[in-house]
């Protein structure tokens, strides 16, 4: 496959994550991962997503992080149509939902903030860095117009490596990316 060719690869790597065997068991590595790697953060602040096309949910994983301290907040994207970009509104278990335009829930009238953290969905990722999203480029713009920029830790499974793939001007490179086989870069740890 030409990896020149993303809509190609990313039909692939969808298409490869749905069909993993034993993916609930590889979920559960990874909750794991994502829980040990949370405990030496210092942010109280942290944007996720929710989780569509078979990919990884951090939700349980963040949740118990949130309940160590009342003060740590965990937020969802909802899209910002004028930008091209994400704002996080609060979520917690529980918390009023609606399906935005993309038929993806958000949270419904919560309170929007700043994440110090943001937990990036990978479809794929390669070296440096690199991530390799749904093509929209929403978590992109998101990233380079956020300030201060926070952190980030990209998520996915270990079957979405692509060594081969190479940067795009509009790629922002990750701080982190955590699998199910553990952290597999980390510039700050």
């Amino acid at each position: 496959m030409d990896l020149n060719d993303r809509a190609a690869l990313r039909r692939k790597l969808i298409q490869d994550r749905l069909d993993l065997p034993h993916r609930l068991e590889l979920a559960e590595e990874l909750q794991s991962v994502l829980r040990v790697w949370l405990v030496r953060r210092r942010e109280m602040t942290i944007g996720a997503y929710w989780p569509i096309k078979g990919e990884f949910d951090p939700l349980p994983a963040l949740y118990r992080w949130s309940e160590a301290h009342p003060e740590r907040r965990i937020g969802l994207p909802v899209v910002d149509r004028e930008h091209g970009t994400l704002r996080f509104h609060v979520w917690y278990p529980g918390c009023p939902m609606e399906e935005d335009a993309y038929d993806i829930p958000k949270p419904k009238d919560t309170e929007v903030f700043e994440p110090q953290l943001v937990i990036v969905p990978c479809l794929g990722y390669g070296p440096c860095g690199l991530r390799l999203g749904y093509g929209g480029g929403f978590m992109d713009r998101t990233l380079a117009a956020l300030q201060p920029r926070p952190a980030t830790a990209g998520i996915g499974y270990a079957h979405g490596f692509q060594p081969l793939l190479k940067a795009e001007p509009h790629d922002v490179p990750l701080d982190a990316m955590l699998t199910e086989e553990g952290v597999v870069w980390d510039v700050n740890g």
